[in-house]
């Protein structure tokens, strides 16, 4: 089932992914000084040193905390001393982790919301950043728990055919959550109504309609009572595919660069980039399942516990994580290729690039982004090109 899912993962990615979305090559970068003040770029620059200092900080604590307990002994003992039977084991497990993995990395969290407060890039209030903390850890308390139910009912219920059937199933959870993930869990953190301009709306309907997306709806999110950033998404698969642009977006930009920055994410429908990402996601769940049965069977042979025994959970917790940051790098090439290619169509479908400029300029001010953030962060996180990439494409001639 390994196999099969890297070649499948392979196949899909060489097949789906645009490597070369820039017909000729992508330009180079412009400089920062041709479209910025050197008071824009220092503040950006500022902005993201501490913001990446935090960021940093919080995921070497979350390695830390989940290498604690995933490849010592004290994962094992903490799960010996929960109660129940073993599916209630498991979720009280994944509920205690997760609990100890936030505490710790609270600190770091709260540090970071106080930098977006001191620089004007939240208006969320204590309490509403609490909530959606809180919410946010029972959503991941949940999917996790889902995960972890099915890989170890499938690894008791076949004690040898796990693998393949539990990496089969896995891939399956992953696609049903691109699903339901637009229905059940954005509602929990936006509230959303139709957009209701209708000259906005009817010239949407005609840039889809140009760009060969069937557009379900478009949707306005009410993000402006928890940032000031300008943002739109599209999300979901089939009937539960819609475009949400956040609400300040649609009040704070001129028609043309509000369509600018829609048609982005109409090339992204009309490609089908979630479900490139969902399928990518799912055949990688699969591989990473299997390559967890070769752990599990390695250290049965040491006498440890195996995947039917709910003290595998810590373990099974930590391997996710530093698996996690292992594929970031080639999850977000991927995510830039596609980012770059969205941008390449919107320029087309508008055949407006002075309004492309101007609209990644401000979203860049708006966001206080870095302009020429450090290489090696770019390639391991970055899931977009630099605000400098993007206008390139515009600005060559």
């Amino acid at each position: 089932m390994t196999l099969v899912a890297v070649v499948g993962f392979v196949v899909v990615a060489a097949l789906w992914v645009p490597w070369q979305p820039v017909p000729g090559g992508a330009p180079s970068a412009v400089r920062p000084e041709t479209v910025f003040t050197a008071e824009q770029i220092r503040r950006g620059e500022d902005y993201a040193a501490w913001a990446r200092r935090w960021s940093l900080l919080s995921l070497a604590i979350t390695l830390v905390v989940a290498s604690a307990l995933g490849f010592t002994r004290w994962g094992e003992r903490l799960m010996e001393r929960l109660p129940g039977r073993w599916w209630a084991k498991v979720v009280l497990g994944v509920l205690a982790i997760s609990l100890l993995g936030r505490l710790a990395t609270l600190p770091c969290s709260v540090m970071l919301q106080r930098h977006r407060l001191a620089n004007g890039l939240s208006t969320q209030t204590w309490v509403g950043y609490a909530r959606d903390v809180a919410t946010s850890e029972v959503v991941a308390v949940v999917t996790t728990s889902v995960g972890l139910l099915v890989l170890l009912g499938v690894a008791r219920r076949w004690r040898r055919a796990w693998p393949a059937i539990a990496g089969g199933l896995v891939g399956a959870l992953v696609v049903l959550g691109s699903f339901i993930y637009p229905l059940v869990v954005e509602p929990l953190f936006n509230d959303f109504t139709p957009l209701t301009d209708p000259g906005l709306r009817s010239e949407i309907f005609v840039l889809a309609d140009q760009q060969g997306v069937r557009l379900d709806d478009v949707l306005v999110a009410d993000a402006s009572r928890r940032t000031t950033t300008l943002n739109a998404y599209v999300s979901g698969i089939g009937n539960t595919r819609r475009v949400v642009v956040y609400d300040n977006l649609v009040e704070s930009l001129p028609r043309d660069e509000a369509l600018s920055v829609i048609s982005h994410e109409l090339a992204h429908a009309a490609h089908g980039d979630v479900v490139i990402g969902t399928a990518l996601g799912a055949l990688g769940g699969a591989a990473g399942v299997g390559l967890l049965g070769l752990v599990v069977t390695t250290r049965r042979r040491r006498g440890r516990p195996g995947l039917a025994d709910p003290r595998i959970v810590p373990l099974v917790l930590a391997l996710s994580v530093w698996a996690t940051l292992a594929a970031s790098p080639l999850e977000n090439g991927v995510s830039r290729q596609i980012e770059t290619r969205a941008d390449v169509e919107a320029l087309k479908a508008t055949g407006d690039p002075v309004a492309f400029v101007e609209m990644q300029k401000l979203l860049a001010l708006r966001s206080l982004a870095d302009p020429t953030p450090p290489v090696w962060l770019q390639w391991w996180w970055g899931s977009h090109p630099t605000v400098l990439e993007r206008l390139a494409l515009a600005t060559e001639d």
